[in-house]
């Protein structure tokens, strides 16, 4: 028996929804404790349950639509389990009264009450800062709010200048830069990063016992994700406070959490010391994620005369800054400055640089999306000078599989609408231009059917919406939508960040294959080294809109000679 403190235990819960007149069983019979000032893990992929289980500790599920058939969660910031008679991650209770007097269960408790609970006792971090965040609202006002919190229902609330004082402690506390500025932006204003900061000093505002944390890093840069997590683990020791973590990066788990929990569709399979479970996995399942991880080789190249798809000379972007409603702007921004490169047919360049290093400008100049100063040449034709109708017949040569593939695919459209759209689009070219062919509806219906094929989609799905598939699935979609039309270069920007490590493996196998098969070239923008090793065959690291170390992709990152790139790599977790 455990001599610890525990904040919270969770005992047998199962959480299932109401769908028509059947009854669906997502959570079933979870049990664990979280020790006082300790950090423990929830780990499995979409779907298994996680988050479901995050939410319910937070009564934020849709009741009555969802429902628990079983289970109590208990929450104390004052539990001896020794008097309690409760083993640590077994959760055995008897009765309610054998507990101290400040225990309370939360699953029992009319949700009107949980007011006094969420932010103040329990605060939690939710995965994507920018929906989560007001967009209309300032720094100042959302960190306000969650500080009046622990004011509410009191006589006497805090003064404006208290609010302003207190967040301005709180984004000093979460190291934002120059937090006086800050107070007056909204969330767009702000870095990824720095958002995350705002979103941390928010659960932070009334010093709760437990936080959270539901994919606090997920789509950050390597540097970023670092400093949040030394972040947490500094603000856990100054608080005194648990962690529960949401996550599927086995690396994240590694760095910053006491014990670990495996979960797959609904039920923990593997549980124990964060060591003992990544370092001797029981579990099939468990032994399956840490096989996850981006490995492998890219493509292998058969010949090295392949002939050049894409080349930039002294390619510069200049953004204007503070641009006057009359006369010329006198103050200019360099994002990106004399890029010099050239890729070849079949070959993968990685680009990798830290939020706002320009390498999604870097993009959307090739694309022609932006204006820029300098020469692009796609398979050797100049495309820099021409407009916007000139490009467009060569829009289908150049493709995006964008990072979020929910935000990117239509949900109003089926998947064969998203996936035919651009044959659609070139349909109406070839009304103008007599010596293009026009497509048939059964030639775009068979288009459809053999990519989806190709892509591991069952055409069957075709006249389905985007929120009936997984992530991964949806990637897929985004895929088939970008290779029907044939491209010669595809943009792959962030494609498996948002995804867990097995369905990312399973995205990279694909993009291997089709790379393979089609002759493709890729420029693969990721903050993810893994995942840029095991697909690049050059790799270029850009800092500030300059390119600063750019050569083999095994010389660069196993033995990186420029300190920028020194630093992202000691960064990788």
């Amino acid at each position: 028996m455990s001599s610890e403190k525990i904040t919270l235990s969770v005992n047998d819960l199962s959480v299932s929804f109401q769908q028509g007149d059947k009854q669906v069983h997502i959570v079933k019979n979870i049990s664990f404790d979280i020790e006082h000032n300790k950090t423990v893990a929830l780990v499995g992929e979409s779907g298994s349950g996680k988050s479901l289980t995050a939410h319910s500790i937070m009564r934020l599920l849709p009741y009555p639509l969802a429902f628990h058939p079983s289970g109590e969660i208990w929450f104390s910031n004052d539990w001896d389990v020794s008097a309690g008679g409760v083993t640590t991650g077994v959760a055995k209770k008897t009765h309610k009264n054998e507990r101290c007097e400040k225990c309370i269960e939360l699953l029992s408790r009319p949700l009107e009450s949980m007011m006094a609970i969420r932010g103040h006792d329990i605060g939690m971090i939710f995965q994507e800062p920018m929906s989560a965040l007001n967009p209309l609202h300032t720094i100042e006002q959302q960190i306000g709010e969650s500080v009046n919190l622990g004011y509410f229902g009191t006589e006497k609330g805090l003064s404006k200048q208290a609010i302003q004082k207190r967040v301005l402690s709180l984004l000093k506390q979460v190291h934002i830069v120059d937090p006086e500025s800050k107070l007056s932006a909204y969330p767009h204003q702000l870095s990824g990063g720095q958002r995350q900061r705002v979103m941390i000093a928010m659960a932070l505002a009334n010093r709760p016992k437990l936080l959270i944390a539901d994919e606090p890093t997920t789509a950050l840069d390597v540097t970023v994700q670092k400093e949040i997590l030394d972040l947490l683990k500094e603000l856990q020791r100054e608080y005194k406070m648990s962690i529960l973590l949401i996550t599927h990066d086995l690396g994240v788990v590694k760095y910053l959490a006491d014990q670990v929990f495996v979960m797959q569709q609904g039920e923990i399979v593997e549980q124990g010391n964060t060591c003992d479970v990544l370092n001797n996995p029981q579990n099939d399942y468990t032994k399956l994620l840490m096989d996850s991880c981006p490995k492998g080789e890219p493509v292998e190249l058969k010949a090295n005369d392949c002939p050049v798809v894409v080349e930039t000379k002294h390619l510069n972007v200049i953004y204007n800054k503070n641009k006057p409603l009359f006369g010329k702007c006198k103050d200019f921004f360099l994002a990106l400055e004399d890029i010099n490169f050239k890729l070849q047919e079949g070959r993968t360049l990685g680009v990798l640089g830290e939020s706002g290093s320009g390498k999604s400008t870097l993009a959307l100049a090739i694309l022609k999306l932006i204006e820029s100063k300098g020469v692009i040449e796609l398979d050797g034709c100049d495309i820099s000078k021409l407009n916007e109708k000139q490009v467009r017949p060569f829009r289908s040569s150049m493709q995006v599989v964008f990072q979020d593939p929910f935000s990117s695919l239509s949900p109003r459209m089926s998947v064969k609408q998203i996936i035919s759209e651009g044959l659609h689009l070139q349909n109406l070219s070839a009304k103008n231009d007599a010596s293009k062919t026009k497509l048939s509806d059964d030639d775009i219906d068979k288009m459809v059917n053999d990519i989806m094929q190709e892509v591991g989609l069952s055409p069957d799905t075709k006249h389905r919406y985007p929120h009936e598939f997984s992530g991964g699935q949806r990637q897929r979609i985004a895929i088939a939508r970008a290779f029907i039309l044939n491209p010669r270069l595809v943009f792959l920007d962030e494609p498996t960040s948002a995804l867990d490590r097995a369905v990312q493996m399973q995205v990279i196998n694909l993009l291997r294959k089709l790379q393979a098969g089609r002759k493709l070239s890729y420029i693969f923008i990721s903050h993810d080294i893994h995942v840029v090793k095991a697909m690049s065959h050059e790799v270029m690291v850009i800092k500030n809109g300059q390119i600063v170390e750019h050569g083999n992709a095994k010389r660069v990152l196993d033995n990186p000679e420029h300190p920028y790139t020194q630093k992202l790599l000691k960064a990788t977790l």
